[in-house]
């Protein structure tokens, strides 16, 4: 009798098909993701595939030479993994190119201030106090009063009236620097100074006569040991300073109107006019109050809707003013210059004249040449630029287009408010604040300087959070100066110039009142800058097969098949190895019946006492293969026969009498 095995029994059972199915995965050899394990689909990879790297290091014989073929592979695919970061770093990368073209140009903003802010005149009312003790302030450090020069004098020698403003922030001068001894003006007391010392406006201090170091202290009010000493190496940096300091807070609590009366007016400041070569007025310049240098004017502001062009380069057509400068009504403590101030903007920038103006100065032609540059650069990922600037989160106080400085200033005027709860003067005012004066703000001094320390220090976080804008306009400036008048035009000019400004002749002007400015083009070459990505999709792609074919003899097929083999297939395999071992545990877990322990001294079953295998149910080998496990989980043994079946008389007695009979004679 042919005995079958499990596996030949159920293909007994399978349907054609089926079986045909079985037998070609039973001869064919495992391949891809049906391979039991890694290691095995590892082998499968490297003997199909396109990467003959692979295949060598399997197919080799001797272990140097599948070695050296193992160190290529692995050296190919660094040098792979390399260049591919290279071309991901490049494309980030951008490429500028520069164009110059010749055409008609628009003109520039151009913002034109005194120096001196408003007329010492009309601001004496506010500055008297102020002015007083400054003057006692200077005769006692230097000796000095109303323009003549006494004897210097210690400060102990000064009966003073009560003071409020040297009270409020007392001018010390320092008779030993090292060893921070100071005398207070104008108390004259000397004591020595605990708290820090910090110099301003030069990193290296004055290395004359210790007692020449002036500075002054500021406190907070509710903590009168929380004080910093503010020095200076020069005494007119320091008076300057001082002074500055409550000239602010007076001038904060001016109206704004008052202030504007107080400044000099288009017609103070204008004497003529001339653009592309005709005659302009002070109907072409628009007004703006600047809080550091008052009344100021913008020729060309486009707030009409309206930007003037010039098609000519050259002096003679671009802008020609002359200024008056009234020397004579300027504030001596503010200002130590004399002149204007302008500055080249585009029309929608906001002017920033205490940071980048241009002085001009008096009794000099000024001429101010430029070149016209348009800027623009990309943003991320390829540089950390803002486009319009909505991305900062730093409101903008100025009303104009985004510009670095104005999300700085925005940035410290608004950590201003928050920290001292006032507004600092020298910038806008934000919605809802008010500017600080201390007699609401008694600390606002102290905590403007500590605040404006952090935030040279960035420590404010200002420089971190503003970026530069992508797109930007600049006028290269190349100034010239010329003396003017000329000596030999000097009466006539000065005299028709003080007839058109309405003197009187026995009143004429003085040529150190007046500025001559010249604004023009130099050409009309724009020339635009822009940067352009210095890689694109398909070249970077491009890049990765070079390379690929390169190192490897790959392509894109390629790497599909690797991705396919490496990270989906071994996946899977994975996957299944797991579950089957998962599968195969609940199983066996499901089929083991429950143990119950052994009952007196009951004799182990042997295989012929199995009650699986009874008279009425003969054992085959079939259900000798399907009898359960015993407990030592050993296969069990096939049963023993049951001999009686053997006995063939009891089976053939009625179908075989005449062979009995024969058998019995």
């Amino acid at each position: 009798m042919e005995s079958r095995g499990p596996g030949d029994t159920r293909e007994l059972n399978m349907a054609p098909g089926q079986m045909i199915k079985a037998k070609i995965k039973k001869t064919l050899p495992v391949t891809g993701p049906q391979a039991p394990t890694v290691s095995e689909l590892m082998h499968w990879y490297c003997m199909n595939t396109n990467t003959h790297g692979c295949r060598r290091i399997v197919v080799s014989r001797g272990r140097l030479r599948r070695f050296i073929w193992i160190l290529l592979t692995l050296s190919a695919v660094g040098l792979i993994l390399w260049q591919c970061a290279e071309l991901v770093m490049s494309y980030y990368t951008a490429s500028v190119s520069v164009t110059v073209q010749f055409q008609k140009l628009p003109f520039p903003a151009v913002t034109i201030c005194n120096i001196n802010p408003y007329k010492y005149s009309a601001m004496k009312e506010h500055l008297s106090e102020l002015d007083k003790e400054t003057k006692n302030a200077l005769e006692t450090l230097y000796g000095f009063s109303e323009g003549k020069f006494k004897v210097r004098r210690d400060a102990d020698d000064w009966n003073a009236t009560e003071s409020k403003f040297l009270e409020r922030i007392p001018l010390l001068k320092f008779k030993d620097l090292s060893k921070k001894t100071v005398t207070e003006i104008p108390s004259g007391n000397k004591r020595k100074i605990e708290t820090s010392v910090f110099h301003q406006g030069s990193s290296m201090v004055n290395t004359g006569d210790p007692q020449d170091v002036v500075g002054f202290q500021l406190c907070d009010p509710n903590n009168s040991s929380d004080c910093a000493v503010y020095t200076f190496s020069s005494g007119v940096n320091a008076i300057q300073e001082w002074y500055k300091l409550h000239y602010m807070n007076i001038v904060a609590q001016i109206p704004l109107e008052t202030k504007v009366n107080m400044g000099y007016s288009a017609e103070d400041l204008l004497l003529t006019c001339f653009f592309d070569g005709i005659s302009c007025d002070t109907r072409n310049f628009t007004p703006f109050h600047h809080p550091l240098h008052g009344n100021c004017y913008t020729f060309n502001s486009g707030e009409d809707g309206k930007v003037l062009t010039t098609s000519t380069g050259g002096s003679e057509y671009g802008l020609q003013v002359v200024l008056y400068i009234e020397e004579a009504d300027y504030n001596p403590f503010l200002v130590t210059s004399t002149g204007a101030k302008i500055i080249v903007h585009d029309q929608q920038e906001y002017p920033f004249i205490e940071d980048i103006g241009t002085e001009i100065e008096t009794a000099v032609a000024t001429s101010i040449g430029m070149h016209f540059t348009r800027s623009h650069k990309l943003s991320k990922p390829y540089s950390d630029c803002t486009e319009t600037g909505t991305d900062i989160p730093v409101a903008n106080l100025y009303n104009k287009s985004y510009s670095l400085q104005i999300c700085l200033h925005s940035c410290f005027q608004r950590a201003m408010v928050d920290t001292c709860g006032c507004a600092q003067y020298a910038q806008p005012l934000p919605p809802g604040a008010e500017y600080c004066n201390y007699k609401k703000y008694p600390n606002w001094m102290y905590c403007y300087y500590k605040l404006h320390e952090k935030f040279v220090k960035e420590q404010l976080g200002c420089q971190q959070i503003c970026k530069e804008a992508c797109s930007f306009k600049e006028w290269t400036l190349t100034t010239s100066l010329a003396q003017w008048p000329s000596s030999v035009s000097e009466d006539w000019m000065l005299r028709v110039l003080s007839w058109d400004k309405g003197q009187k002749i026995n009143k004429m002007l003085n040529k150190t009142d007046l500025a001559n400015l010249v604004v023009f083009y130099k050409d009309l070459n724009e020339r635009f800058i822009s940067e352009n990505p210095a890689n694109n999709i398909v070249i970077l792609l491009s890049n990765f097969g070079g390379q690929l074919g390169l190192w490897m003899s790959c392509s894109v097929v390629c790497v599909i098949e690797i991705i396919e083999v490496f990270f989906i297939d071994s996946f899977f395999i994975v996957m299944r190895c797991r579950w089957q071992k998962a599968k195969k545990w609940w199983n066996d877990r499901k089929a083991t019946p429950p143990q119950e322990p052994p009952q007196g001294n009951a004799p182990a079953k042997e295989g012929h006492d199995n009650p699986v295998c009874t008279d009425e149910d003969l054992p085959t080998f079939n259900t000798a293969l399907h009898l359960p496990l015993p407990q030592e989980n050993q296969m069990p043994r096939t049963p023993p026969p049951n001999y009686s079946t053997l006995q063939l008389n009891a089976a053939f007695t009625d179908l075989l009498p005449d062979t009995l009979e024969g058998r019995s004679h």
